[in-house]
């Protein structure tokens, strides 16, 4: 039993919920706390609780047939995960993996009380539809970024996305393979490229941002 309701202003759609929804999640629900790297699920797993993140950052990546991995999506503090909730209402295993990429702090929502609370509050399906619709649609430009976009202004967009205020971001170039779903070829083609413009300065396992106002140009570019 949860002994304290704090972790519910994470999440400001469950503000509505009735005091029999409070009183179950808090009877029925648990709270986790996992290190960096840990595998919270994989494929061919059950989908067993719904998981609420309170803090930190999970990355859901898939691997393909080929054996290239491409990160569909991250959860942040104050999301649920959308694979986890699509699991659920289909009852099927999961087709993908989650990993802590921090610490990570979260409540996880046995399917029962999943279930009972999906028929019992409208408020708390509201919640968790929204989070689920809202989810879909940054797949389906993820989706449309591989099919669509050039691979510059892919690259220029996740440099500027992972950069934080930092000059050098601290990774290599399958881990930004990764991020974009191509292979790491062609990750380290464009980012010699960038170099060759001044726009970076590469060595091993880092990429030093020198010219921030082209890779932004860049990002814009149709």
């Amino acid at each position: 039993m949860l002994m304290t309701n704090s972790w519910r202003t994470a999440f400001p759609g469950l503000a509505g919920i009735s005091d029999d929804v409070s009183y179950l999640l808090d009877k029925r629900a648990r709270q986790i706390t996992l290190n960096k790297g840990a595998l919270i699920f994989g494929p061919g797993n059950p989908a067993e609780n719904l998981l609420l993140l309170v803090s930190g950052t999970v990355r859901v990546q898939q691997l393909s047939e080929a054996g290239r991995e491409i990160v569909l999506y991250r959860v942040h503090a104050g999301e649920s995960c959308v694979l986890t909730t699509a699991c659920l209402l289909a009852f099927e295993d999961y087709s993908a993996e989650g990993i802590a990429e921090t610490d990570v702090d979260a409540i996880m929502i046995p399917r029962d009380v999943f279930d009972e609370l999906m028929s019992m509050s409208k408020e708390f399906r509201a919640f968790v539809f929204e989070a689920y619709s809202k989810r879909i649609t940054d797949l389906f430009m993820v989706i449309e970024e591989i099919a669509f976009k050039r691979m510059d202004i892919r690259v220029a967009q996740k440099l500027l996305e992972l950069q934080d205020g930092k000059a050098v971001l601290h990774l290599t170039h399958q881990q930004l393979a990764t991020e974009l779903g191509t292979a790491r070829e062609v990750i380290s083609r464009q980012l010699k490229e960038f170099e060759r413009r001044g726009w970076v300065n590469l060595s091993r396992g880092e990429v030093e941002l020198r010219d921030l106002a082209a890779i932004e140009r860049l990002s814009h570019a149709p």
